[in-house]
């Protein structure tokens, strides 16, 4: 187990590096990315099976300061972000075969490296055994993904990249750093311990103040006001932008959030000195104005960044309601957006691609043209608002349990409120796809999507041809994992009720 713990951190960094020694011959390149990304699925299952057998392997990687090593362990949090990432590299680098080659994309060998760095970082945020080891991934994953944000090389690219590292390092090192040291002088450890280690350690008036410094100082998690590097992103190609709001980014920040409260604090003791409170209302305040904002947006892009700000804070609110039920909701939705927002994701770019148009008013009519573009994007659509049958119904019921639990009628409200938004900004989408006037001279004819020609599963040189095949089964299978989901929880299920134990 300890072995295949190193494996899950080395594979993508041997796929990086067969990538660059392939660059000359795309198609081996991008087979060596997605065997990379299938071996890595099978280390990280076989790592799965075992915490589900109660094991909890962990190795110690080095030591640079005394009593504070860089260390993995696989605990079921961990596991089941490490699935999610894992299985979705795949999906992600099918996807961005159709797409980089249907878009004529530049530097793709540099963006499939970066892009399995990425990885390897996720993976180390992932298995942190402590808060040094989870600062250190958390750090390399924001310089990996930087090269990615930047990718276009245009003056906007780099304006978005010097947002992007802005935000995400001026956070960590002012705020996440002193919360880890105040920690470390507090406990003498840094170390994940199941109830958390500060009980006993910290007082009642401290601990709102230390929260604090860590949901602001994750960054990555998009709290606001510390949110803008995310919409900012969005100049980045349709893959990079999956990477960030489901595969890789976001999904550290929200884990991180959710780990530093169960594993450091411990819900027992954010619930006795109420240190989550008034995090709670930060987190609706985001939640609300995330989907205000989204509403306005007639980029799609756009639109569905500032709905991964208000999803986002979903797992936040979870983390925070410091109750098992809150804590199971918070962990599923980790997952259920995670397939729903890169659905959504890669079929924005599906109709980019396509079509070259970028703009909500300028999608009338294509779901005639695209049924299977427009019909992924109603079940992820489904899934972000939390409806059968979609699995996001399942996070977003045990969230609002968690805050009737925790006597917060008010988040109620704020939940169901969200989903309302979120249901009128996302619905309109397949309504105009499907029912929109198309602006083309003529009707556009139905059942084109799969018509794509050429080695590339891109464009013919005329006429409409759909999107590219690649990204189109891509996007077919994480619509498919958005049902799946609903219809069969019980992995990411059972691995937080594992969390949640006494």
């Amino acid at each position: 187990m300890t072995t295949l713990l190193i494996l899950a951190l080395l594979l993508p960094v041997a796929g990086s590096a067969l990538v660059l020694l392939l660059r000359r011959n795309p198609n081996a390149r991008e087979a060596a990315s997605l065997v990379t990304a299938g071996a890595l699925f099978a280390v990280v299952f076989s790592i799965y099976q075992a915490v589900m057998r109660g094991e909890r392997p962990a190795v110690v990687l080095a030591e640079p300061f005394p009593g504070v090593p860089i260390v993995l362990e696989a605990e079921p949090l961990g596991v089941l972000f490490a699935l999610i990432a894992s299985f979705l590299w795949i999906v992600t680098t099918a996807y961005a075969i159709g797409y980089m080659r249907g878009h004529h994309e530049e530097n793709q060998t540099r963006f499939y490296t970066f892009f399995a760095f990425a990885i390897a970082s996720t993976m180390g945020v992932a298995f942190a055994g402590n808060l040094f080891t989870l600062f250190v991934f958390y750090e390399v994953l924001s310089l990996t993904t930087f090269p990615l944000v930047t990718h276009a090389g245009t003056d906007a690219a780099r304006r978005a990249g010097r947002v992007y590292l802005g935000i995400l390092f001026s956070t960590s090192i002012v705020f996440q750093l002193l919360a880890i040291i105040w920690v470390y002088v507090l406990a003498g450890t840094l170390d994940f311990t199941p109830g958390g280690i500060l009980e006993g350690r910290a007082s009642a008036g401290m601990a709102p103040l230390l929260l604090g410094l860590f949901v602001f100082g994750i960054g990555k998690a998009a709290v606001m006001p510390f949110h803008r590097w995310l919409p900012a992103a969005m100049v980045a190609p349709t893959p990079v932008s999956a990477l960030l709001h489901a595969v890789a980014v976001v999904k550290a920040g929200v884990f991180a959030v959710l780990k530093v409260t169960v594993y450091i604090f411990g819900t027992g003791f954010v619930t006795a000195t109420a240190a989550s409170v008034w995090l709670m209302w930060v987190a609706a305040a985001t939640i609300i104005l995330g989907s205000l904002v989204a509403f306005r947006k007639d980029n799609l892009k756009a639109r569905l960044a500032y709905s991964t700000v208000s999803q986002l804070s979903y797992v936040v609110l979870g983390a925070m309601l410091a109750n098992a039920l809150g804590v199971i909701g918070s962990g599923m939705h980790i997952a259920m957006h995670a397939f729903g927002k890169i659905t959504l994701f890669f079929c924005a770019g599906a109709i980019m691609v396509a079509t070259h148009r970028t703009e909500v008013s300028q999608l009338d009519g294509l779901g005639r043209k695209m049924p299977l573009t427009f019909a992924a994007f109603l079940i992820g659509t489904l899934s972000i608002v939390g409806l059968p049958p979609a699995g996001g119904a399942w996070s977003k019921w045990f969230l609002g349990i968690g805050a009737l639990e925790a006597g917060q009628v008010g988040l109620v409200a704020v939940l169901m409120l969200s989903s309302l938004l979120s249901l009128a900004y996302l619905m309109e989408i397949p309504l105009r796809g499907f029912f929109g006037r198309a602006t083309e001279e003529g009707d556009p004819q139905p059942g084109h999507e799969d018509r794509a020609h050429g080695p590339d599963g891109g464009h013919g040189d005329h006429g409409f041809h759909g999107a590219p095949r690649w990204s189109l089964a891509a996007i077919l299978v994480t619509a498919a994992a958005c049902i799946a989901l609903f219809i069969h929880p019980d992995p990411f299920y059972r691995l937080m009720t594992l969390v949640t134990a006494p």
